[in-house]
């Protein structure tokens, strides 16, 4: 454990280097170098922080999943009501002055607790894609040079601040350590499910949950849970846990990747002309998003997590085929019929 977040290293190791604050908001940064990781690799993370982690690994292309997770572990090892000697405080272990810059009420239970595990994996989403950020500009200023995911990880130890003295990795043992051991981390972690995959034998689609998920409720008219009116349900509920991978069942291209009313989080997928129509796929209700727009992706790719976000009644997979622009029945395509 570092017991290092928000620019300043422990006193017992060495002299204090002072935050430089962090410029921009925590929004996507440019990787150019360094890779952050993939997807999830199944059951390597406590299940109830899955969500979390794959939500706030999805914040910025450099920090992915896995490095939140490999950074989790080497902070604080899984121990949400860890404490340091210097101060820093839960899973991610914050120090009180970066705290109140970038903790938020994320998991909406009325208070802003480093103890809360949403609250803190999404912060330390947000500062990590911050510094990430930050240190891309002193590369591209030619003030800084190595991988972005290095120098991010180094200022979150660090601080920015040292980074940008030193012209990159600062020459700080804990630092370099520090960074070494997440990388060394990220394998643990990282799922290799997002490799090119291949369509099952004799199917058009591949199933877009892992294993054999019991379908919850099928294609077809129904009373709706929540807005108590008979409507099509255009598309077939699988049942699974929140934070399940979310899979792309066929080769296409990301249309739509973001919030959509009912849908909550949801993702579209374009795969072209299939015997003379028009075929689509969405992927819906997820509690995290891991595609973007115009993204080509592979069957099996993970594009996103189980979650409950719009109108949903609980945690579930709710998987659309859409044809020359018509909701159709899933199954056959999937095999199931």
């Amino acid at each position: 454990m570092t017991w290092v977040v928000g620019g300043c290293l422990a006193a017992v190791i060495m002299p204090v280097v002072m935050m430089v604050a962090v410029s921009g908001s925590p929004s996507e940064a440019d990787t150019g170098t360094g890779t952050g990781g993939g997807g999830l690799k199944d059951g390597t993370v406590p299940q109830e922080y899955v969500p979390w982690v794959l939500k706030a690994g999805a914040l910025c292309d450099v920090i992915k999943p896995a490095v939140i997770a490999a950074q989790i572990e080497a902070e604080s090892g899984w121990n949400p009501n860890a404490q340091s000697p210097v101060g820093a405080e839960g899973l991610s272990q914050f120090m009180p002055g970066t705290w109140t810059t970038w903790g938020r009420d994320d998991d909406g239970n009325g208070r802003i607790s480093p103890y809360d595990p949403g609250d803190a994996i999404m912060a330390q989403g947000r500062y990590d894609c911050a510094l990430a950020k930050q240190v891309e500009g002193y590369k591209s200023r030619g003030e800084a040079h190595g991988e972005t995911l290095d120098l991010a990880l180094a200022a979150y130890n660090a601080g920015p601040g040292a980074v940008h003295q030193y012209g990159g990795m600062p020459p700080y043992t804990e630092t370099q350590n520090y960074v070494a051991r997440i990388k060394s981390l990220i394998a643990k972690y990282e799922s290799v499910d997002d490799a090119p995959g291949k369509l099952p034998e004799g199917r058009q689609m591949a199933m877009p949950i892992p294993g054999n998920p019991p379908v919850t409720s099928p294609y077809g008219m129904r009373m709706h849970p929540i807005l108590h009116v008979y409507k099509l349900h255009t598309g077939i509920d699988f049942g699974a846990a929140a934070g399940t991978p979310f899979k792309a069942a066929r080769d296409g291209t990301v249309t739509s990747a973001g919030w959509a009313n009912g849908y909550g989080n949801r993702v579209v997928i374009s795969h072209g002309t299939i015997n003379g129509d028009q075929i689509s796929t969405t992927y819906n209700h997820m509690s995290a998003i891991d595609v973007s727009v115009g993204q080509k992706v592979k069957v099996g790719q993970q594009v996103g997590a189980v979650g409950s976000t719009g109108y949903s009644t609980g945690p579930h997979a709710h998987f659309e085929v859409m044809q020359n622009g018509k909701y159709v029945d899933p199954a056959p395509w999937l095999g199931l019929k």
